[in-house]
């Protein structure tokens, strides 16, 4: 036996017991006379006490002679701690070792196994499993465990079955490039891994399972951010014979049971907003509702006065940015600067102080009058003491800058609370979105996607008018799941693919299993997919996912502790059936 208890577990009540521990040894303190080690493990810290009133000379010098991170069993006997520490469970007691084992000695780590570490990113992904035995991700790894045994506890009771789908699929056109994997029976084939499960649980539904779930990973050959990964985790979810209603109150129910149990707050209120008001209130359709600033269209109060910067632009829009009139000239600037930066892409900013007295100073003085900025304020909701920060241009890219610009200032007004949650449906989105390049459309979300009831005639006539029957589910200003109700029979999938630009022989290639499905009676079903990372990560204050995975790949979708991708040998290509074409 390696351990009677574990190194968070012992208190007061267990004074006097003999006890046998297993741990790292976090750090040592060495007074001569006297050593104390803290005992690691996963649950907590112990210290140890070598005493040479009460310790052998021998095992003192063992006690000396401990590295950080040596591997250790000891025995010994539970005292009162003299100086005790009310920061950890076990600060009231101490163990007097009598035996000391080292189990396996360990180098010197390259940074200190500490909740302040000194380590940089990039040498922790380098040694992420040392990493791991720091507070924070392993805490977050513990937090993502209990997150997923929540997630199944509340389907499985709501009758959902969980079931695995094939990794090994086949590569179709969902947006993203797919990872593809080559074939060594089938020469010069390959496998795609699912960017989701999508076509798998709709064929679940006609194979009559009704409630299906599964946690399951995905995979997306695309450019990564704090976020994104190569491989995610989706929580996946279909249901037969549901209207878009039955999904909604279902997964409001899964969102409530998660903030309940693990952050231990009630929420009853889910606000559903239309995608096209989402756009023009917030600028994006994941708005962030815990704060307000909404967006003023000020077409109607601007465009009257000789200001070519106005008149010229489609949109123009501001915000009132809460006790902005306290920003000096030099803040001003700043901000005028950050809207310039590239990420942001605005050209520049007008700007709008309204003054305790009632009166205005604004940028454009020179054409706009004390009744003009007045309006302008009225619009966006300013008060006295606020300031109006206003965009102008082609209305999709001012939409994107404001947002970008709101969700900056909300960061630094402290109004982006980690620990105030605010869900939100998005709903009505549209089935299409018009590709600028091409002139083509393609599908919002997925070629899979039914169309709100009674619009699909308008996919002749004006197919960038349709509206889809899909949902997104929002918390605190991210995506956190997104679903749809989906397309059940076969005439209409088939309209769906021609209007996106497939034809028929590459609609049966690609999804004739599916079509063919539909023919044996497929039923009404639609679902929704949460996206694991993303929402273990917003329950747990952050909104970078990397440390709620446990080995998570880097910008450049490399695991540097592995160094994978890597290059194959010559044989392993020539049993592939692979040749390499590299441009330099």
């Amino acid at each position: 036996m390696y351990r009677s208890h574990n190194c968070g577990e012992l208190t007061a009540t267990h004074i006097n017991t003999e006890v046998t521990l297993s741990g790292w040894v976090q750090k040592s303190r060495d007074k001569g006379f006297i050593v104390w080690v803290d005992l690691r493990d996963r649950y907590g810290i112990t210290q140890l006490v070598f005493d040479e009133e009460r310790t052998s000379k021998d095992l003192i010098e063992q006690a000396q002679n401990l590295g950080r991170e040596f591997v250790i069993q000891v025995k010994g006997t539970v005292i009162e701690r003299a100086s005790k520490n009310t920061n950890i469970p076990t600060g009231d007691i101490e163990i007097l070792v009598s035996d000391l084992k080292i189990l396996n000695k360990s180098v010197i780590p390259p940074f200190t196994i500490e909740d302040k570490t000194d380590g940089g990113e990039d040498i922790r992904m380098k040694y992420r499993y040392l990493d791991i035995r720091r507070n924070p991700v392993k805490n977050s790894l513990i937090f993502r465990s209990k997150v997923s045994q929540e997630v199944r506890n509340y389907l499985s009771k709501e009758g959902f079955i969980e079931v695995e789908t094939p990794y090994l699929i086949k590569s179709t056109p969902e947006g993203a490039r797919d990872f593809v994997v080559p074939s060594r029976m089938n020469a010069g084939e390959f496998y795609a891994l699912p960017q989701s499960p999508q076509t798998f649980k709709q064929l679940l539904m006609v194979g009559g399972m009704d409630k299906y779930f599964q946690i399951v990973k995905c995979f997306r050959d695309e450019d990564l951010r704090a976020d994104r990964q190569p491989e995610f985790t989706q929580i996946d979810c279909e249901m037969a014979f549901v209207e878009q209603e039955d999904i909604l109150n279902v997964f409001e129910g899964l969102t409530r049971h998660l903030l309940k149990e693990v952050n231990g707050v009630e929420v009853e209120k889910f606000p559903r907003m239309l995608y096209d008001d989402a756009m023009r209130l917030y600028g994006n359709d994941k708005p962030d509702i815990r704060f307000g600033m909404e967006f003023g269209e000020l077409n109607a109060v601007t465009q009257h006065k000789e200001f070519g910067v106005f008149n010229n632009a489609e949109l123009v829009v501001g915000i009132a940015v809460p006790g902005g009139n306290s920003y000096t000239r030099k803040e001003i600037d700043k901000l005028i600067d950050w809207v310039k930066r590239p990420q942001v892409g605005a050209l520049g900013m007008i700007y709008s102080r309204c003054n305790d007295d009632g009166t205005f100073k604004s940028s454009v003085d020179k054409f706009y009058d004390q009744g003009d900025l007045a309006k302008w304020a009225e619009v966006t909701g300013a008060k006295a003491g606020d300031l109006v920060c206003v965009l102008s241009g082609d209305k999709n890219k001012v939409r994107a800058q404001l947002s970008a610009l709101r969700m900056e200032l909300a960061e630094r007004l402290g109004l982006r609370d980690p620990k105030v949650f605010a869900p939100l449906w998005v709903i009505d989105f549209p089935l299409l979105e018009l590709d600028e390049e091409t002139g083509h459309y393609h599908a919002m979300h997925h070629p899979f996607t039914s169309p709100k009831p009674g619009q699909l005639e308008l996919l002749d006539t004006n197919p960038g008018d349709v509206k889809a029957n899909a949902y997104d589910l929002v918390l605190n200003g991210n995506e956190i799941g997104g679903g749809s109700i989906r397309i059940h029979d076969k005439e209409t999938q088939a309209t769906m693919f021609k209007h996106l630009g497939f034809s028929e022989e590459e609609a049966k290639a690609q999804f004739g299993f599916l079509m063919d499905a539909f023919q044996y009676g497929a039923p009404p079903h639609g679902g929704l997919a949460f996206g694991l990372d993303r929402l273990v990560a917003i329950l747990g204050g952050q909104e970078t996912i990397r440390d709620f995975i446990a080995f998570p790949k880097n910008n450049s979708g490399r695991d540097v502790m592995i160094d994978a991708p890597a290059r194959i040998d010559d044989d392993q290509l020539t049993e592939l059936s692979l040749k390499l074409n590299l441009k330099s």
